[in-house]
């Protein structure tokens, strides 16, 4: 099929990152912390209930189940959401379960976005957002957090960015169909304030618009963040396509189903310090602390992520001297030092350009994406990396 053209309406978004920083990773083996998966084990308790689950003796458990979710995974998911929405969930109707927290992206874009619909996508965005609108038949309208006025902080917080109410208000029109909200944010790692969810909420209700909040790193909240779930807003229930991961949930990202267990077993203890939901992010926040006090250490300015995976590091400060793009494309700053910083040093991070529109790309090109989610021992390789490197500039 190489030889046949693509569809006109993914014109544009043929190219993938991540084809080619794993490829890149895969080649020169670097210390990864570019690719958001943990390097760690999912909890006991839930690697325990899937070795139950295959070795048992119910035979049907490793045939075809109900095409929308397991019910016992429907259920668990409507009793825990439903407690933490304060709202009655019917597990049979109002919960889908899809292969992965992408699927469900995709199915959302396809059930409810017609042939020019407006989607509003928050940037910087996860990049399969742009190219699942498409796919749709859709058009993308991009609005920025854009960082607020403290150039002076050795280091930002990623709730120094923030939208303009009146802009993102001047991108809703006659033909807006949704909005695509991810709190925490990847690759920014904001955590969306009350406030500013009430702003987008008012926005969905007054055009009648979909709230598609993508919400996979919803148990990764750090120091006194809270994660609060545009649907709990009055009148966004109805509005509201919520989107989780079981992958990100539980540090399991190639684990897609076998996750009732493990949600009931922290219903039973939510809340408490036994809870892997409360053990989790503080064991994280340690990692996102020490990455970050290694990239100051080296002169780079990270913005310290409120959840989620990621931590960016403004990398304009460095001042290294790259070679010059190819002669048929002008590629960003950012993925020119990525791709040097595999190849000479051994260290995989991702350009955060990658996660902006065409037209903001170019203004935000002197970032790089790490990922913190991983071993001590991975750490410590890129804490070697980066200081060994910064004693010989």
């Amino acid at each position: 099929m190489s030889h046949k053209r693509p569809a006109r309406r993914i014109q544009g978004v043929e190219k993938n990152i991540w084809l080619e920083f794993t490829k890149m990773a895969a080649d020169y083996k670097p210390v990864n912390l570019g690719q958001g998966f943990p390097n760690f084990s999912p909890p006991d308790f839930v690697r325990q209930a899937f070795s139950d689950v295959v070795s048992g003796e119910d035979c049907l458990m490793h045939q075809y189940t109900r095409a929308f979710g397991h019910p016992n995974l429907v259920k668990i998911l409507a009793k825990l959401y439903g407690q933490l929405l304060g709202q009655s969930i019917d597990p049979f109707g109002d919960i889908l379960v899809t292969v992965g927290a992408t699927q469900a992206l995709f199915t959302a874009f396809q059930a409810l976005v017609d042939e020019g619909d407006e989607v509003i996508i928050i940037e910087p965005f996860f990049d399969c957002y742009e190219p699942m609108v498409k796919m749709a038949g859709g058009s993308c309208v991009f609005v920025p957090l854009r960082p607020k006025g403290t150039p002076d902080k050795p280091a930002l917080s990623s709730g120094d960015w923030a939208l303009d109410p009146d802009e993102l208000a001047s991108k809703f029109t006659e033909r807006t169909k949704a909005i695509v909200l991810n709190t925490p944010n990847n690759p920014l790692g904001k955590v969306f304030k009350r406030e500013e969810l009430q702003v987008i909420a008012e926005l969905c209700l007054k055009h009648d618009v979909v709230c598609i909040s993508d919400e996979v790193y919803e148990w990764i909240v750090f120091d006194d963040n809270a994660h609060v779930k545009i649907a709990s807003f009055p009148g966004m229930w109805a509005q509201t396509v919520t989107i989780g991961s079981a992958g990100k949930t539980f540090s399991a990202t190639g684990w897609k189903e076998a996750v009732a267990r493990g949600f009931q077993r922290e219903l039973d203890v939510l809340g408490r310090p036994e809870s892997y939901f409360f053990q989790l992010p503080r064991q994280l926040q340690e990692k996102r602390n020490r990455l970050a006090e290694c990239l100051l250490s080296v002169g780079m300015r990270p913005i310290i992520p409120e959840g989620g995976y990621f931590l960016n590091a403004d990398i304009s400060a460095l001042n290294v001297e790259l070679p010059d793009p190819a002669d048929d494309e002008e590629e960003p700053y950012d993925y020119r030092f990525a791709k040097w910083l595999i190849k000479t040093k051994g260290l995989a991070t991702i350009p955060v350009s990658a996660f902006y529109s065409p037209g903001h790309r170019k203004d935000f090109a002197s970032y790089v994406r790490l990922c913190y989610v991983k071993e001590d021992s991975t750490l410590e390789a890129a804490e070697k990396i980066l200081k060994e490197w910064h004693l010989t500039k």
